[in-house]
């Protein structure tokens, strides 16, 4: 019987390493391939090097796609903070009549394939008489970051006592001088994972800005998309790298800032 579950865990393990190994071996050929000195892009390669790196400061359409999607990933960020330290603040901290419908209207989004959010969007917008516009694309980006920050402070503020801010206000604090001084630097870490989380969305969205974008205007991931219909070079692998690097980067510099800020908050 041991060597039954002993064969069962062993198993399990092997699918487990396969899994991965199908997930993240295209990704790493990516970025050994960025660093091929060859044009063509394959195995075997013939040298190391960094010109398709150097390639891509000179490429004036992947520049113009990269302050877009920064452009973009920045005001995402600021405003899909500020309207999810909001709601997470109306959502756990007070009681309103339907507050599950709110909180499963913000939440919505998650669930929802993000083509049929894209389609859907683009329809009502057409519908209005209106056509894609940089507006639409801010708004389809906001829409699909907020839950993630509304869940994550909501996750937060649940662990924080409300006899801190019961204090305050007994003190004489009203409730936007208790929120400054008491809930907010106890949620910061979460407000600044938040914060670098739905940049992290809104840089890396590839389905919904194909629909909302705005003629002649490209994101980093749209402009990876048109890149590939000419050919598979070097310069896409270190075009595809890059974006890795941001995508995985942010995430992981928020994690420690926030568990960082976590600790002194506890001290």
């Amino acid at each position: 019987m041991t060597d039954t579950k002993g064969w069962g865990w062993r198993a399990i393990q092997a699918a487990t390493v396969l899994v991965y190994i199908f997930m993240f071996a295209p990704i790493l050929a990516v970025v050994i391939l960025s660093f091929n000195a060859s044009r063509f892009g394959g195995f075997p390669m013939t040298g190391f090097s960094l010109h398709w790196y150097a390639k891509l400061t000179e490429n004036e359409a992947v520049l113009r796609a990269f302050y877009t999607s920064l452009w973009i990933g920045c005001l995402t960020a600021v405003i899909c903070t500020v309207l999810g330290v909001m709601a997470a603040v109306a959502l756990v901290r007070y009681e309103f009549a339907g507050k599950e419908w709110v909180n499963s209207l913000i939440v919505g989004p998650v669930l929802v394939p993000e083509t049929v959010l894209g389609v859907g969007l683009l329809l009502a917008n057409r519908w209005i008489g209106s056509k894609p516009n940089f507006v639409l694309l801010l708004c389809g980006h906001i829409l699909l970051s907020l839950p993630y920050v509304v869940l994550v402070v909501q996750a937060r503020l649940i662990g924080v006592k409300r006899v801190f801010e019961e204090a305050a206000m007994s003190l004489g604090a009203n409730r936007f001088q208790t929120f400054r001084e008491i809930t907010l630097p106890l949620i910061m870490p979460a407000v600044f994972a938040g914060l670098l989380l739905a940049f992290t969305i809104s840089f890396d969205n590839v389905t919904a800005s194909v629909f909302w974008r705005p003629p002649g205007v490209e994101t980093m991931p749209t402009q990876i998309l048109s890149m590939l219909k000419v050919s598979i070079s070097p310069e896409v692998n270190a075009l595809g790298t890059l974006m890795i690097l941001v995508t995985i980067g942010v995430p992981l510099i928020g994690g420690v800032v926030s568990r960082l800020m976590m600790r002194r908050s506890v001290e």
